[in-house]
């Protein structure tokens, strides 16, 4: 590659970086702030250091145009409902009082008040608060946070982009707000919502932003002629704008397709455009388009979701290429780098041949500066990086670690029959009633219970050797019975044991699993203060030995009820991992699926008569366009049916899903053919049970009566209201009463209270119905 005559203007740049800090500074700041420990101030102090490091450190590293905004003390779309004013109703008052307590009020509710609903954003492991609107809703610019965030970066010296949550991916985004009618479109709003938007890029202009991001990923899903043709006047309005900086519009996850016409003839000076993975197409879809003369185009051809190190020349070649297209090539990662951990060098307990295999945001940072320095001085000048990125990869590329002959051979003998159940569902549910003798509308919790501090030091007790094995299994075998005796006295149906061995639900089996590797500062946010170290999947999958029969049999032998055996299913397994791209993800998935069939299938031997296999990412993790849906739904559900298709027609197969829009995925529900089937249910207001009604499910089905992601405790009056109207939906014969999920972030006292609540309305409710209220 030749040195660019325009060398001078070539920018490395992101568009957004990890929130927490090193040590995750930022979730203690703010839990300690909710349990009084620490002041607003100290907490606004806190989130002020972050913000001044993360914009450091990407400066140090060459980046060029840092972006601002994209920090939150919870949900960056919640900053944006702030920003343009749709506050809910019922919240009003609270952010009246003190905008930082309505503001996490909204996020996790109160006592009285219930937050907004939450769900996944896009296809990720993140989650944003859905925004409530309604055709009373009325916007008011309030930019205060983005404009001292802006004022902030300049102040320090550094060249600042602010970044936006852009107006058509926010409508297409919301929900219609309680009361108002199902049908209601809020892109239907756009007429009131632009002239906010223009009041808030005039406002971050005279603050001295010369170039605003506004975020659209939305665009990259199939869109409805209306909704491109929404795009088209929203960023004609907004390029008309006089008093307003340069307008960067960026997508991301996908290819934009038929978005990407509009975006082009759009009066905005610049386009951010993804060119990882199925992103690739936008590459072939530019070239046909013309390109963008006149406009700068960022390029995203650094992966920012994934941990692997980037091919530089795949990425040169597809760069070289794009030079000819746009008046200005930039160079960046993929979206945020929200998505990724913040250092691998941290991470001393893996081997250091395999850590040059990863990339974190820190390495990512490093190699769209890299790349950015080939475009404007030549490839030459970054000869030595080219040559350690190409040993790498075949470093990579060559491992035994990623190749297992016995894995393969025994995924290439899969046949149709091991993803099928012997027997049909009628019959299994009879044998099943009839072996397990449950009431009508069973009471079962999800699976965890809450991690105290006192597990937590258990473990890092362990950890440090002050107290053995031995030791540290005691206090496991307490706090199993302690959690067994409280449901049982409760007067819960189907026990769990708690899971208070497990650190993580994806990670303590990935520990157990070959071809996974664990992190020790791997943090990621999932949301709000609730960060996750997805496991690094790296090579071909196998169990040694049995991960949960233990733990699982010594609590069933403390009680006559059943308990549930808990797994996570092989989908999840990989969506909340950091997965392989060197294979297809359908391969991937029926390897962990044979893994976790050994498991299934012991737990059966060792007198479990229900196990639960969880898949919370079935949804995430479809495709979003839909031309992809229909290869995905087929290996997905196939790799949980090859776990769980092993049992005995009285085994009863549990699954689990969450936080996710489950209406287009229940046809894909109905063929995972598992017997029982939990839902969250609580913020949504049963629509998954009327989804799953209007689809005609067949099996037993349990919406959550409980949002256990807020901190209030739901009235037993409450739950049985939910109860009354899943039944609209359910028969009692196939209704089961449970929490959202599993309970993991809650305390005790809460969890105790809202659990006797959630027994007191099942009786209720099943005494109306001709049940026998035990």
């Amino acid at each position: 590659m030749t040195t660019r005559s325009s060398a001078a203007a070539v920018q490395a740049t992101v568009y957004g970086y990890p929130r927490q800090g090193r040590n995750r500074e930022l979730k203690k700041a703010v839990e300690g702030y909710w349990k009084g420990r620490v002041t607003a101030d100290t907490l606004r102090e806190t989130a002020r250091d972050l913000r001044r490091a993360n914009w450091g450190r990407l400066a140090e590293a060459g980046i060029s145009e840092v972006p601002t905004g994209d920090f939150s003390y919870y949900d960056h779309v919640l900053d944006t409902t702030v920003m343009v004013g749709a506050v809910p109703a019922r919240h009003r008052a609270a952010v009246g009082r003190d905008a930082l307590d309505g503001y996490f009020a909204m996020a996790r509710g109160t006592q009285d008040v219930a937050p907004l609903e939450m769900t996944k954003w896009f296809d990720t492991n993140y989650h944003y608060l859905v925004p409530e609107l309604g055709p009373d809703t009325v916007f008011t610019a309030d930019a205060a946070k983005q404009v001292a965030e802006l004022r902030e970066a300049l102040a320090l010296g550094h060249h600042a982009r602010p970044v936006l949550v852009g107006p058509v991916t926010y409508l297409l985004l919301a929900k219609p707000a309680p009361g108002v009618a199902a049908d209601f479109e809020p892109l239907t709003l756009l007429d009131r919502l632009l002239p906010v938007y223009a009041q808030v890029l005039a406002e971050l202009r005279a603050a001295g932003a010369q170039w605003v991001q506004l975020d659209e990923p939305a665009l990259v899903q199939d869109r409805t002629p209306a909704e491109l043709n929404a795009a088209t006047r929203t960023y004609r309005e907004l390029g008309a704008l006089t008093e307003r900086p340069k307008l960067l519009v960026a997508s991301y996850f996908d290819r934009l397709g038929e978005a990407l016409t509009v975006l082009a003839k759009a009066p905005v000076e610049g386009l951010a455009l993804d060119f990882t993975g199925a992103a690739e197409a936008n590459l072939r879809d530019l070239a046909a388009a013309g390109g963008l003369p006149g406009k700068r185009l960022v390029a995203g051809v650094v992966n920012g979701r994934n941990v692997w190190i980037n091919d530089y020349q795949k990425s040169l070649t597809t760069l070289g290429t794009l030079l000819g297209l746009a008046d200005r090539v930039d160079v960046a990662a993929s979206c945020s780098l929200l998505h990724v951990p913040l250092d691998a060098d941290a991470e001393r307990d893996i081997d250091p041949q395999i850590r040059r295999w990863l990339a974190f945001a820190r390495q990512k940072t490093a190699e769209v500066t890299t790349l950015a320095r080939a475009i404007a001085q030549g490839t030459d000048a970054i000869a030595a990086e080219l040559a350690a990125n190409r040993a790498d990869l075949a470093s990579r590329a060559h491992s035994p670690i990623t190749h297992d002959p016995a894995v393969r051979a025994r995924t290439a003998a899969i046949t149709g029959a091991d993803g099928r159940r012997a027997q049909p569902y009628a019959d299994r549910a009879a044998a099943q009633r009839t072996h397990l003798g449950l009431p009508l509308l069973p009471t079962t919790t999800i699976g965890s219970f809450p991690q105290t501090g006192e597990l937590r030091a258990a473990r890092a007790d362990l950890r440090a050797g002050r107290i053995d094995t031995a030791g540290y299994e005691e206090r496991i075998k307490d706090e199993i019975r302690e959690v067994l005796a409280f449901q049982e006295k409760t007067g819960i149906d189907v026990l769990v044991h708690g899971e208070p061995e497990r650190n993580d639900m994806v990670q303590y089996f990935a520990e157990q699993l070959t071809g996974y590797l664990a992190t020790q500062h791997g943090w990621v946010q999932s949301y709000g203060t609730r960060y996750v170290r997805p496991p690094v999947l790296a090579g071909d999958v196998s169990r040694p030995d049995p991960m949960t029969v233990r733990w699982t049999a010594y609590a069933q032998a403390q009680t006559a009820k059943p308990v549930k055996g808990m797994l996570t299913g092989p989908v999840t397994m990989l969506a909340w991992s950091f997965v392989r791209d060197d294979q297809p993800l359908g391969e991937t998935a029926r390897q962990v699926g044979l893994a976790l069939r050994d498991e299934v299938n012991d737990l059966e031997a060792a007198g479990t008569s229900i196990i639960q296999v969880d898949e919370p990412a079935l949804r995430e993790t479809l495709p979003l366009r839909a031309d992809g849906h229909a290869a995905y739904l087929a290996w997905a559900t196939e790799a949980f049916r090859i776990t769980t298709s092993g049992v005995r027609p009285e085994t009863q197969i549990h699954t689990h899903m969450c936080y996710a829009e489950f209406g287009d995925i229940v046809q894909a529900i109905d063929d995972l053919d598992a017997d029982v089937i939990s839902l969250e249910a609580a913020r949504s207001h049963m629509q998954v049970a009327r989804e799953l009604a209007a689809h005609g499910y067949p099996r037993e089905a349990g919406p959550g009566v409980w949002d256990i992601h807020s901190p209030r405790v739901p009235s037993a009056s409450e739950a049985a209201a939910l109860l009354r109207e899943g039944l609209e939906a359910i028969p009692a014969e196939r209704l089961w009463v449970n929490p959202d999920c599993g309970l993991k972030t809650r305390g005790w006292t809460e969890t105790r209270a809202s659990l006797e609540n959630l027994v007191a309305a099942a009786r209720e409710v099943r005494a109306e119905t001709g049940g026998t209220a035990v």
